[in-house]
């Protein structure tokens, strides 16, 4: 068995222990591409036609992090998938936080907490994609002006049915 078989199943399986999701891998975009000083990407489609890309880094990442690189990256986000068991972590993150600088409040809005789901840890991130913008997908390059080059060609629109 080659090496990206491998890598691909221990891919699999690390979404399935940490998300949840039951994904089965169809083709690998891209491996291991740099997003960030200490961060990588693996963007791959599934059997079932959806693009994810999967996010992990040696140093803290936030949700405004991951907001940051997938814009970056070239990609629209269309759902940020939250750990396994926890379908409101972001909610219940944010509103912990929240409470922690305003404790004598009583009633929060979802507009209340807005700022509050950006400083949400999110690391391993996994993300639903809906569309990759000019048919490019960019990497993290320091020596690039902007910091960000073209990496990988690949057209991809996820068409909303229903």
């Amino acid at each position: 068995m080659p090496d990206k078989t491998y890598n691909e199943l221990a891919l699999e399986k690390e979404i399935q222990s940490n998300f949840g999701v039951d994904i089965t891998i169809s083709n690998v975009i891209s491996d291991r591409l740099p997003v960030g000083h200490t961060s990588e990407a693996a963007l791959f489609l599934t059997n079932k036609k959806q693009l994810y890309v999967y996010i992990h880094g040696k140093s803290k990442l936030l949700l405004s992090d991951i907001k940051k690189i997938v814009s970056k990256m070239g990609l629209t986000a269309d759902v940020y998938i939250p750990p396994k068991g926890q379908p409101r972590y972001f909610e219940d993150v944010a509103l912990n936080k929240f409470r922690a600088v305003f404790p004598g409040r009583k009633h929060v809005n979802d507009s209340d907490l807005i700022f509050y789901r950006t400083l949400v840890p999110y690391n391993p991130a996994l993300v639903l994609i809906s569309e990759i913008k000019n048919g490019e997908v960019y990497q993290f390059d320091s020596d690039s002006t902007t910091s960000w080059r073209p990496s990988v060609k690949f057209a991809y629109r996820r068409i909303r049915t229903s």
